[in-house]
């Protein structure tokens, strides 16, 4: 991988606001839209490994709160919240980009980021 790759929704503020910061730095990206190809399964499981599936997860998000109770209390390890996310991207937590570096960062956070 030779430029970073931003994966998330386009009309999420968050994932906005990572795209003009990568292209405030002069940093060239690709997007990967949920709502238009999916989430792709494999990086999903890359992501909750490397991550972990709580910090991927989104429970501060709409989705998520609109969600039954006995859905949410479902969610208790990787493979559950792994499910969800792949039946409903709208709970990941926006935007996860994985880094050129092989370093994967989850959120609007580019104190962080290895750019």
């Amino acid at each position: 991988m030779k430029k970073p790759i931003v994966y998330g929704i386009p009309n999420c503020d968050s994932v906005k606001k990572a795209r003009t910061w990568l292209s405030e730095q002069g940093l060239d990206y690709d997007f990967h839209d949920f709502k238009k190809k999916g989430v792709p399964e494999a990086r999903l499981k890359h992501w909750l490994q490397a991550c972990g599936w709580e910090m991927v997860l989104n429970r501060k998000g709409t989705t998520w709160r609109q969600l039954d109770a006995a859905t949410q209390s479902a969610v208790t390890d990787a493979a559950s919240a792994g499910a969800l996310m792949l039946q409903l991207a709208s709970v990941i937590k926006r935007p996860v980009i994985d880094w050129p570096s092989g370093t994967t960062t989850v959120g609007y956070q580019p104190e962080k980021w290895p750019a």
